[in-house]
């Protein structure tokens, strides 16, 4: 009997993202305030207007003493009350793998304790073709990985399969038996196969979750760095911000791909 075996060729490319200076500089930036347009031709912008913003070589730490921002009717207009979104965006391949890796830190003040949704630190990278988030959240206390496909305001409506079985939007916050403090340094990294629909978490070079049959492709995503709260808005009135502070800090961001051949 003869068999034949089909060898695997892969090319691996790594790269570095950072550019924080032009968030200061805005020349060339390689970030930029996030946000969203609203229906009356105005702009919902993610942006804390007395956070202080400093950049240390290929780090950038925000600051936030007390977080104002609030929106009383959006949900996710209330949630982010600073952030920016990578300019540039990032294309998984089509067979293969792609990683984003990078170390980050949270201090959270005046938030309640265990209570993650209260105020935290993000990176989320973030599909706006298809409404999919992938993201890391943390605060004093607390790491949680985020899978969700969620109502992006202009994004259209994904379509529900025949017979759908699974909800069209979701949010799953795994919080993680991962002991952390305030200020403490770990590394991420989330990977993304487009072929195999898989999307796998990692704290400090350990699995930390996996989930299968995305139901969206993600062609393209932004980087997201945020100071955050989750807490859902109450008969027409957010009630997200009660004088807490965030501190995030992030290094830069390592992208790996990896093209498979057959």
């Amino acid at each position: 009997m003869q068999t034949t075996s089909v060898a695997e060729a892969q090319q691996e490319e790594t790269f570095s993202y950072s550019g924080y200076h032009s968030i200061i500089s805005g020349v060339n930036p390689d970030w930029e305030y996030g946000g969203f347009p609203l229906p009356d031709g105005s702009f919902w912008r993610y942006r804390e207007p007395n956070a202080a913003v400093i950049v240390e070589a290929e780090r950038l730490r925000v600051r936030v003493g007390q977080i104002t921002r609030f929106n009383n009717q959006v949900q996710i207009l209330d949630n982010a009350k600073n952030m920016f979104f990578s300019t540039k965006k990032f294309e998984p391949p089509d067979e293969g793998e792609m990683s984003v890796e990078w170390e980050m830190t949270a201090r959270c003040t005046g938030t309640r304790p265990r209570d993650l949704y209260d105020g935290f630190v993000s990176v989320n990278l973030l599909d706006f073709r298809t409404g999919t988030a992938l993201d890391f959240f943390v605060c004093n206390d607390v790491i949680a990985t985020v899978y969700a496909r969620l109502p992006f305001p202009g994004v259209p409506e994904p379509q529900d399969p025949e017979n759908a079985v699974r909800p069209k939007y979701f949010s799953d916050f795994n919080e993680l038996p991962i002991e952390t403090k305030p200020g403490q340094l770990h590394r991420y990294r989330i990977s993304y196969s487009k072929s195999k629909d898989e999307v796998r978490f990692f704290v400090d070079g350990q699995d930390a979750g996996v989930y299968i049959e995305v139901p969206s492709k993600v062609h393209s995503f932004v980087i997201a760095l945020g100071l955050m709260t989750e807490k859902g808005i109450e008969q027409g009135k957010s009630v997200s911000v009660h004088g807490q502070g965030l501190t995030g800090e992030w290094g830069p961001f390592t992208i790996s791909t990896r093209k498979t051949e057959q």
